[in-house]
């Protein structure tokens, strides 16, 4: 943590944490709440992103317009997210503002009316069905499934239209009531700033809260490799690998950051490069890493016509294997590491982008570094570091596979390709 950071908890349990940034006049602030789709039960599954919907729809004192107009008057923004493993409701304002953006904030959060609940029901219900037809977002929530079965990290953060369909308005208040409070919330803020004001505000605003308790989630566990095919008349087939990955206080997760790149993080990586540029397969195709506070996940996405996808997904196996049998080169184990590192301090370069870093972090009670420990771990990344986490956690004979698009039997073709002892979904 750097020296300028501070954290303190207020009587009744409410973390709070700052950064100031001198030579800016904004103030990035977010409210973190321990809630997201992991915490929820099979039968009340999207309820937590239900309620970051309806936290906008107005309180007793704030309609649904003037919450907008609030922010609108003061040049402001105002946003939220709902995520496996958090809520975040976040504003960016000039820093002579903040009492007043703050004191809405907590309003919503504190206060919701629940108004217009089954006009907000159908709007869900409409991003849903919009959910459905983008395939290439929905394949990555089908290939969460077949990493982690029957269990909530495994489920969709929006829900399914027959459970959002039917919440009753008590069970959604109840949840509220249960998970919004001081004990499962972290307010953090970035920019112009001290620690005293925002714990001051934070003290005036939210100091009504109950003092609750942060909530356990149910462990994840990985089941076997599994494959999940959804047939869908698609004018591509989309692609996603995946299996568990490193959780976010994972001494190797910097390693983890460079082997992404190399993969398929970066526009010179081995699978942009052989897939795309060499042989014109694909538009889009990557990998990418998560970690959460337990667990984490690694993941590969490919989206390509039916005459591709075989050729394709075998570079693909080849390409992971051989991550995992032969060290990566001197020059791109370099660049990998500058692009993550370029990466890393242009981003936190954003008060945004600082306070999001280390409010989901608090929340999580996850490591939590400053700049200069992550460029030296970054630097000091091997290549052995690299074979041996391709080894453990990217043989393509450990992961999981879903897929969309017209034929199945193309799609178990292609994963046939990729790990031939697959075990396909019922």
């Amino acid at each position: 943590m750097t020296q300028d950071r501070a954290l303190d908890t207020t009587g009744q349990g409410l973390r709070v944490i700052s950064e100031p940034l001198p030579g800016v006049r904004s103030v990035a602030l977010g409210v973190w709440i321990g809630v997201g789709s992991r915490f929820e039960q099979a039968s009340e599954g999207g309820i937590s992103h239900f309620i970051e919907h309806l936290l906008f729809k107005g309180t007793d004192r704030f309609s649904a317009a003037e919450i907008a107009e609030a922010f609108d008057a003061i040049g402001g923004e105002i946003n939220a997210a709902t995520g496996r493993d958090h809520t975040v409701v976040y504003t960016r304002v000039l820093d002579e503002h903040l009492d007043q953006a703050f004191d809405v904030i907590a309003d919503m959060l504190c206060n919701p009316a629940f108004r217009e609940l089954e006009q907000e029901r159908q709007v869900i219900l409409e991003e849903i069905l919009m959910y459905e037809d983008d395939p290439g977002d929905l394949v990555h929530d089908l290939m969460s499934e077949a990493v982690f079965p029957d269990q909530p990290l495994g489920r969709p953060v929006i829900g399914t239209a027959d459970i959002i369909g039917s919440l009753p308005e008590d069970r959604i208040r109840a949840f509220h009531a249960d998970h919004y409070t001081a004990g499962n919330i972290v307010v953090a803020a970035s920019g112009s700033i001290t620690q005293d004001r925002l714990v001051a505000l934070a003290d005036r605003h939210l100091g009504g809260l109950t003092a609750g308790a942060a909530h356990e989630f149910e462990a994840a566990v990985a089941g076997g490799p599994r494959l999940v095919v959804r047939s869908k008349p698609t004018e591509q087939y989309h692609l996603a690998l995946g299996g568990p990955g490193l959780d976010r206080s994972d001494p190797r997760r910097h390693a983890m950051g460079v082997l992404d790149v190399i993969l398929g993080g970066s526009m010179s990586s081995r699978l942009f490069q052989e897939i795309r540029e060499k042989r014109g397969l694909a538009y889009s195709v990557g990998t990418y890493s998560v970690g959460y506070s337990d667990t984490g996940q690694v993941g590969v996405y490919l989206g390509t016509r039916e005459e591709n996808l075989t050729e394709a997904s075998a570079i693909i196996g080849h390409e992971l294997r051989r991550m995992g049998e032969e060290p990566v080169r001197d020059d791109e184990l370099a660049r990998a590491r500058e692009h993550l590192k370029g990466r890393l301090v242009l981003g936190l370069e954003s008060p945004a982008t600082r306070m999001h870093r280390f409010g989901r972090a608090v929340l999580g009670g996850t490591e939590l570094l400053d700049v200069d420990e992550m460029v030296e771990r970054i630097e000091a990344v091997t290549a052995d570091d690299i074979t041996a986490l391709a080894r453990e956690f990217w043989d393509p004979a450990l992961l999981s596979a879903a897929a969309i698009g017209p034929n199945p039997d193309a799609v178990r073709e292609a994963a046939s390709r990729l790990a031939p002892d697959l075990v396909e979904a019922g």
